[in-house]
């Protein structure tokens, strides 16, 4: 089943970024931490729901167990919808899931797990691909030259974002694997991570209300409620995918990207080159392989 729960998890993340993107404002310095209160929200809306509808005895104290993990999702994901105000989300999301390569060398390295030759092929397809993408949007400046909206300017300094994202989202997702093996079960996991955001989204809600006194109306942030619907529906089945097999699952679902470009062509109206085509159909081929093994 984790193959199923590791589709489902990419086309459920491919679509959030798609609304992360339309509901970014680089006009608005708040943005991200607008998205995170939204995010935090409808998380924290699942897991109490979650909680009472299978009658779950939660211990708090798993929140606390669970932080090394969480902080590094939350943090990663922030530093995400910040670069979404600078950067093309076709550039954002190929680097920010290049986190699935550093996952698997990582989970390799250090929990001695292990992949069959076809599969080892299959995840080095994928992670190859993921970094080629990068690489070809990366040099693709000539579609921003002619886009003269200010959501799609690039700078030197905002790539650094996608690539930190990358970097701690990959060292969460290592953590991930460790803790689903051997510390908490998956539901717990997955509570302790949307409470936790939830008390994230809080704090984040109080610091613009209050102390930069920056008004939030809820019902013009649909685009985010939707991103965060998304983000939620897929988390629920990842952690079940990476507690059956997270070696493989990391490279994976990391290939969300795809279906962020693919999204970002239609609905953006951005544009893909005959190479993005032909990595696209490799990475494919690549997840067609796992799901086979």
């Amino acid at each position: 089943m984790w193959f199923i729960f590791a589709i489902i998890t990419l086309l459920s993340w491919g679509t959030a970024d798609l609304f992360y993107k339309m509901g970014t404002d680089p006009k608005d310095k708040y943005s991200h931490l607008k998205i995170v209160i939204m995010v935090g929200l409808v998380m924290g809306i699942h897991a109490v729901s979650y909680i009472l509808y299978n009658g779950i005895s939660y211990n708090p104290i798993n929140m606390i167990k669970y932080l090394p993990v969480s902080s590094m999702y939350i943090i990663s994901m922030t530093i995400g919808y910040v670069g979404l105000r600078y950067l093309e989300l076709s550039i954002v999301s190929p680097l920010s899931n290049s986190s699935g390569a550093v996952a698997a060398i990582l989970t390799f390295l250090f929990l001695g797990q292990t992949m069959g030759r076809l599969q080892f092929f299959a995840v080095t397809i994928i992670t190859l691909g993921i970094i080629l993408l990068a690489k070809l949007e990366g040099k693709d400046e000539t579609l921003v030259e002619e886009n003269k909206d200010k959501k799609y300017s690039i700078s030197a300094i905002a790539i650094i974002f996608p690539i930190l994202y990358a970097i701690i989202d990959g060292v969460g997702t290592f953590l991930d694997g460790f803790y689903l093996d051997r510390i908490l079960t998956e539901a717990d996991a997955n509570i302790s991570y949307e409470l936790t955001f939830l008390l994230v989204g809080i704090i984040a809600f109080i610091y613009i209300r209050f102390i930069k006194k920056e008004k939030i109306f809820f019902k013009e942030e649909k685009t985010k409620l939707f991103a965060a619907g998304f983000e939620t529906f897929g988390q629920f089945f990842y952690v079940y995918a990476m507690a059956e097999n997270s070696i493989v699952t990391a490279p994976l679902i990391a290939s969300y990207s795809i279906v962020s470009i693919i999204l970002s062509r239609i609905f953006l109206k951005e544009k893909l080159t005959k190479m993005q085509y032909a990595v696209i159909g490799a990475i494919m081929i690549g997840i067609f392989i796992l799901g086979i093994e």
